[in-house]
């Protein structure tokens, strides 16, 4: 029998068979929702979370919220990722109805379950990395008003900091490679980074990337890798990572804004606006903005702003179904200071001498504004201000590309490139040594051809007369006298330098990576590239100015009877012009590195990386010899006026360089897995270190540059383990750190032909075994404790040192040894402890810091003491938009020494005293730098 069913009986069945589907996928697919807080019930914003085997991704709101909708009947694994909190798995199940989770993620003490970037060839949890690193989220380094880049590194463990200068010319060093990072290169073998990329490519002296780095909100989080994996993860840099994370993706419009103000040693203030804001542009586009601006009187006292300026940072992000886009730049438009040394007696227990205060004094000239002849240019009369009251002036222009991509048959790339142009503008003065009135010295660096006689010294400002003396006995060994009742402080003046630098620097710096998974390995593989043009021109000038805490500027006469008045400064004290430093040179480097990584996974629980990096360094580049200025009456033409007669000037001549460095590093490690909360992880590896810009422009002076520098090579060692628990996380880590080839050169100032001159290059030798750990322990959900540290010893293995003796002449030259000596500033003991209590609305932490006794230089003449610090913090919420805090540092205004410049006489250096020198001369004075006094913050926050 045949049915025949016409047309329109056709559509009706087809669109009921297609209505009854629709209707049974609709009932099939449900909605899973959820709410995520942490252990104090707060809701946590921007959690991710992620559905497999779906690959189904989503993040929560600010109210902790998060909805994933048309979802199949199944079985899922939902994992939960927040910054510094661990990780959440939970396997659910999808029925009939929608399902609701509410979820609480207990907090990652010491952020073991943190997805690292830093030191690795791909992304992976801190866990299962065989490299020991530490990771800082945005909350944990806003818990101290961090007085730079140094200081804030101070509680990581592994680390000698030096933050003592200030925000600027700090000394970071890490499991004692820290050997040839000297006062002026404190950063030596370091790469300070912004979102995976060094902020600067060159180092030389007064040029370090601290003085184009400012901490603030911008930055997410800090990821600092300690060990030697750094040898193959960044160019020319095997001492370790230092990797600030900025803002990425926010679903939604988010921002945060403090207000911050402090006082600070002597009841100087502090004020600071901090801000960032960030969400979608639509498109999936999305925002990040943030920056700050600060004005800053100081931690000690000086007559001018310490600091003023601040930055601008900012990203726009592109996401796609495989990867991102990222454009991003930055603005630094900013002053700042450093502090030097302050005098000290009492080698075994150092107290401030002369009227001085370790908590208070800065011993810098004051602010003025001066006019010098620029060496360069004397035929057109080109001046060069110099205004000490401006310290550094840095300014950095950066834009940039990251770029991310997946591709089919687990292919990935990452391309991250950045031009930045780079000004230091220095106007500071360098040294501060008593130089008696009894010293020749005092008349003679001022180009005077005989400054004896009656000498007459005004104060710059008042124009009022200070003093008049008469040196005429001083060539014959006779004591000067005063000829009236006006004295000097301390019968002296101030041995400084009016110290003019100017730096620029055009870079451009990128790295591609190309990732390939096969079978068990991860391979990665790409190159790095940078380029960088430079120029340096650093000019040195004497000045007049009183040895007292509070200096001032002196304008200072020859006024002989019956003789014409001869100036030995200028109306602002300025002495000498140009006569004591003189360095024009510019360099082109050029580095490019080609590396390879594999992570291969032998077992389920066992990986191995290994890593082989080639690197060539281009140093190309000249500098002038120079003589004094040729003329009767000097620069004026006016015999009258002596501090214009020994301006150092080029000759024409130039030193050319042009050298190749190329070497190979490598290292391997091994992470075993034992329980997914407890690995043991160890790697070797060999990393090398290039000679920086400054060994061309700080040797050859006025010589051919004839030889390059020697490679530094740095061989690590590390064996440690990671054990993360509900209550309790830690990393332990032994290591070895061996360095060969460290040169050693410094300064030195020849009395008799008013100059400065570098003594020949040393090649030393070191090596620092030590312990370091990390661990927090949490027996309530709203108290914590945490314990870093170190121990570790630092031993010089062959180590001379070059002594001039305080004079050009080589005849009376030696070289000393003190190989087996302790490496100064590192400290064999290091710790921090503190206490972190949470109830209701109100937190607190208290911190105490202790830093061990130090050798003060490397001939083991004298200790640095050990001293402790108290931190104190107190946070109010009031609710989910605004809080207040209440930050203290040195609670206590504990003193303490973080740094030694020798004795104090002007030119000298640390490694002229010995345990000899220390013995005859128990009571003479010496240069240390003090830690910074207490500072109390209060903080205002407002978050939406």
């Amino acid at each position: 029998m045949n049915y025949i069913v016409n047309t329109s009986t056709q559509k009706a069945f087809s669109l009921f068979v297609l209505v009854v589907i629709v209707c049974i996928q609709s009932f099939a697919q449900k909605s899973l929702r959820g709410i995520v807080k942490d252990a104090n019930n707060a809701p946590l914003i921007n959690a991710s979370v992620k559905l497999m085997p779906t690959n189904i991704f989503t993040s929560t709101d600010v109210n902790g919220y998060f909805k994933i909708d048309d979802l199949d009947r199944g079985i899922y694994e939902i994992i939960i990722t927040h910054l510094g909190s661990k990780s959440y798995h939970e396997m659910i199940q999808m029925e009939d109805l929608d399902l609701t989770l509410s979820i609480i993620l207990t907090e990652d003490f010491i952020n073991l379950e943190n997805i690292i970037l830093t030191g690795t060839s791909f992304s992976r949890r801190q866990m299962e990395s065989g490299i020991a690193i530490t990771t800082l989220k945005s909350d944990k380094l806003q818990q101290q008003f961090y007085n730079g880049t140094a200081d804030l590194l101070q509680s990581i463990p592994s680390l000698t900091t030096d933050p003592s200068a200030g925000e600027v010319f700090t000394k970071v060093s890490s499991r004692g490679i820290s050997a040839s990072a000297q006062d002026d290169l404190g950063w030596y073998y370091a790469s300070l980074q912004e979102d995976g990329l060094p902020i600067s490519l060159i180092q030389h002296s007064y040029y370090a990337p601290d003085i184009f780095h400012r901490f603030d909100l911008m930055t997410e989080k800090l990821e600092v890798l300690h060990g030697g994996n750094a040898s193959i993860s960044a160019t020319n840099a095997p001492g370790g990572i230092f990797n600030f994370i900025s803002r990425g993706v926010n679903d939604s419009l988010r921002g945060e804004f403090q207000l911050n103000g402090a006082l600070q040693g002597d009841q100087n203030a502090l004020f600071k606006m901090d801000g960032v804001i960030g969400g979608p542009l639509g498109n999936n586009w999305f925002f990040n903005l943030g920056g700050h601006y600060r004005k800053d009187e100081g931690a000690r006292n000086t007559d001018f702003n310490f600091s003023n300026g601040g930055q601008i940072k900012f990203n726009a992000i592109k996401e796609n179904k495989h990867g991102l886009l990222k454009l991003y730049g930055k603005v630094l438009d900013d002053y700042t200071n450093r502090y030097t040394g302050v005098a000290a007696t009492n080698w075994k227990n150092p107290h401030a001498a002369f009227g001085q205060d370790f908590n208070t004094t800065a011993l810098l000239m004051p602010g003025f504004k001066g006019e010098i002849p620029d060496g360069r240019h004397l035929t057109n009369n080109k001046t060069n201000g110099f205004d000490p009251s401006k310290g550094v002036h840095a300014q950095d222009y950066a834009i940039g590309i990251d770029f991310h991509q997946n591709f089919n048959n687990d292919w990935s790339m990452r391309y991250n490139g950045k031009f930045s142009h780079k000004i230091a503008d220095w106007q500071t003065s360098i040294s501060n040594a008593l130089v008696s009135l009894n010293d020749p010295l005092a008349y003679f660096i001022s180009g005077a051809d005989f400054p004896i006689g009656q000498l007459v010294f005004r104060d710059t400002k008042s124009g009022s007369e200070i003093a008049r003396i008469n040196n005429s006995g001083i060539l014959a060994g006779e004591s000067f006298e005063y000829l009236d009742e006006g004295r000097l402080p301390n019968d002296a003046i101030m041995g400084t330098s009016a110290w003019y630098k100017k730096n620029t620097a055009n870079e451009w710096i990128d790295e591609l990576r190309i990732n390939k998974k096969w079978k068990n390995h991860d391979f990665n593989f790409g190159t790095a590239l940078g380029i960088s043009n430079s120029t340096l021109f650093t000019q040195g000038s004497f000045a007049y100015v009183t040895y007292e805490p509070n200096p001032r500027m002196l304008r200072v006469t020859l006024e002989n009877p019956n003789e014409d008045v001869i100036a030995l400064s200028d109306s602002n004290g300025l002495s000498n012009y140009g006569g004591l430093f003189f360095i024009n040179g510019e360099a082109k480097v050029r580095q490019h590195a080609i590396f390879l990584n594999d992570r291969y996974k032998i077992k389920k629980n066992l990986t191995l990386d290994l890593g082989v990096r080639y690197e060539n360094i281009i140093h190309k580049g000249s500098k002038d010899r120079f003589e004094p200025f040729q003329s009767d009456g000097g620069l004026d033409n006016d015999t009258n006026t002596a501090y214009d007669n020994g301006i150092l000037a080029p000759t024409g001549i130039h030193d050319d360089f042009n050298y190749n460095y190329d070497y190979l590093s490598y290292s391997f490690g091994l992470n075993y897995l034992l329980f997914n909360d407890f690995a043991i992880f160890t790697s070797y590896s060999l990393g090398n270190k290039a000679p920086e810009l400054d060994y061309y422009f700080n040797n050859f002076s006025n010589v051919p540059i004839n030889r390059k520098g020697v490679i530094q090579k740095i061989t690590q060692f590390e064996l440690g383990l990671k054990w993360n628990t509900k209550y309790f996380s830690s990393t332990i880590t032994s290591f070895i750190s061996q360095l060969n080839n460290i040169g050693i050169i410094n300064f030195e100032f020849d009395p008799d032909d008013a100059s400065i001159f570098y003594t020949p290059i040393q090649f030393n030798s070191s090596r620092s075994m030590g312990l370091e750990w990390e661990s927090a322990y949490a027996p309530l959900s709203n108290l914590t404790f945490r314990f870093n540290g170190t121990i570790q010893n630092a031993k010089a293995l062959n180590w001379t040192v070059y002594n001039a003796s305080g004079t050009v002449d080589t005849s009376d030259d030696e070289i000393a040894n003190f190989s087996n000596n302790t490496i100064p500033f590192i400290p064999k003991l290091a710790t921090n402890i503190s206490a972190e209590y949470k109830i209701n609305r109100m937190s607190s932490f208290m911190r105490w810091q202790h830093i061990g006794k130090r050798e003060a230089n490397i001939s083991n003449a004298f200790q640095l003491p050990n001293y402790s610090l108290f931190h104190l913090g107190l946070k109010y919420t009031m609710n989910h938009h605004i809080s207040a805090d209440l930050l203290v540092s040195n609670l206590f205004n504990s003193s303490g020494l973080n740094n030694f410049f020798g004795s104090n006489t002007f030119g000298g250096n640390a490694d002229d005293i010995t345990p000899d020198f220390v013995k005859s001369n128990p009571n003479a004075s010496f240069i240390v730098v003090p830690i910074l006094p207490r500072r109390a913050t209060l903080k205002l926050s407002y978050k939406f």
